[in-house]
């Protein structure tokens, strides 16, 4: 079947997220047959980069081979068993080895990023609870984003995302992300100022340490997350790193708390994870965390959360596989490999019109597009311009990103820039 075949009869079936369906009146889905590294294919044989790494999941590259492997030798033992009263070997592997990398005693399992979140939220307001706390609201940073079941958009501050459903929200309370270095002390100082008031009522401040990344991917300081997490925690207020986008490499270390100098109280992880395989979540925390909830069961003290796919043992294998291949130097080959990528985008797009504010951190490569001429939304425009040039490109509003796989080679950095560089002189 052809490209426009599958649209066809995608489009009569299909209801895509994060999608307005009459955008495919005149922009046809792209179905994608294969992929192979950067690569996706479709149905035609055109080949496009995956500049976004599908939605920031796939670390390594499609198709990889040792994940394939993996993957493969655990479907012919064990495909899924439930985790309630059982257990299984990819369980166990993949949360002792988390705990031993972050610093964590404790591994709890979900199936997605905001599951992970909800999980954190939850455990966090029941943790109090157990201490005979009531403390019903929860703090979370302007222009942060945590995913879009209830909880977790509730402690989002993305108006797109959440200004439908508002009436539906837990109590919530946010303040000021530091716009820059120089207003690190005033985004402190109103953290101050709102902790003195309300501490005895926040369960827990959510953040994403160093980028808000679907909040146009802006970059902010380690210190301050470094000084509200201590700020927080000395008023009982419980701090939860969302780490579902930034963890696992993209910050330049494998956890983004790590250049913060500063551990939460809980680390929600997903997204990279398992390499962009199979879905799969969990929240690390504490063992003094873990300890309240630990009592006979008459004591009514368990904390009774669950997923039907809890800990499956395909995603875990995925997960345990892109641990190995973290272990082969992957975060400090990243160092090079970001400051290379940089230099390209900075020597071919940094003097182009209408390219602003060019950022990195990590294996995060950001830029505002101004002085666009066209009719159609931004965002759209990039989408379809970059498809015709060979590369998946997923704008933020203004704001587009570059998060490749690690494993891109030298001459896929200079045609993704390429690729880039065209797109910015098509649309400006």
């Amino acid at each position: 079947m052809t490209n426009d075949g599958w649209h066809a009869l995608d489009v009569k079936h299909i209801w895509h997220p994060c999608s307005q369906m009459h955008d495919y009146i005149d922009l046809p889905l792209l179905p994608i047959k294969s992929a192979k590294g950067v690569y996706l294919y479709d149905f035609e044989g055109n080949r496009y980069i995956d500049a976004i790494s599908s939605w920031w999941v796939n670390l390594f590259g499609h198709n990889h081979p040792y994940i394939n492997q993996k993957l493969k030798e655990q479907i012919d033992t064990l495909e899924h068993v439930l985790l309630a009263g059982l257990t299984h070997p990819q369980a166990i592997n993949l949360a002792a080895r988390l705990c031993a990398l972050s610093g964590f005693e404790k591994c709890f399992f979900a199936d997605n990023g905001s599951a992970c979140v909800e999980v954190a939220l939850k455990m966090s307001y029941h943790s109090h609870l157990l201490e005979g706390k009531q403390k019903p609201k929860f703090l979370s940073l302007e222009n942060g984003y945590h995913g879009e079941t209830l909880g977790a958009l509730s402690v989002g501050a993305v108006g797109l995302y959440k200004d439908t459903y508002k009436e539906l929200f837990c109590q919530h309370l946010q303040t000021p992300v530091p716009k820059n270095e120089a207003d690190v002390p005033r985004a402190l100082q109103a953290l101050q100022v709102l902790l003195q008031k309300e501490h005895k009522n926040i369960s827990a401040f959510i953040l994403e340490p160093l980028i808000q990344c679907a909040g146009n991917m802006h970059f902010y300081s380690a210190d301050f997350v470094k000084q509200a997490t201590k700020m927080c925690q000395a008023l009982g207020v419980h701090v939860i790193f969302d780490e579902i986008a930034v963890g696992f490499g993209r910050t330049g270390s494998l956890f983004a708390f790590e250049q913060c100098q500063v551990k939460p109280d809980f680390l929600c992880l997903s997204k990279g994870i398992t390499g962009g395989y199979l879905p799969l979540a969990v929240v690390l925390t504490t063992n003094s965390i873990y300890e309240q909830f630990y009592a006979p069961y008459e004591q009514n003290k368990s904390f009774l959360h669950s997923h039907s796919y809890t800990g499956n043992a395909l995603a875990c294998a995925c997960a345990n596989a892109t641990l190995d291949l973290f272990e082969q130097g992957v975060v400090e080959k990243n160092k090079k490999l970001s400051a290379d990528i940089s230099a390209h985008l900075q020597e071919r797009l940094g003097s182009l019109k209408g390219v602003k504010n060019l950022r990195a951190c990590g294996m995060v490569f950001a830029f505002e597009l101004t002085g666009y001429k066209g009719t159609k939304r931004l965002s759209l425009a990039v989408f379809q311009k970059g498809l015709e040039l060979g590369i998946l490109l997923r704008p933020l509003a203004d704001t587009i990103y570059f998060m490749p796989a690690y494993t891109i080679t030298p001459q896929e950095v200079l045609e993704s820039v390429g690729a880039m560089a065209q797109v910015v002189r098509a649309l400006t």
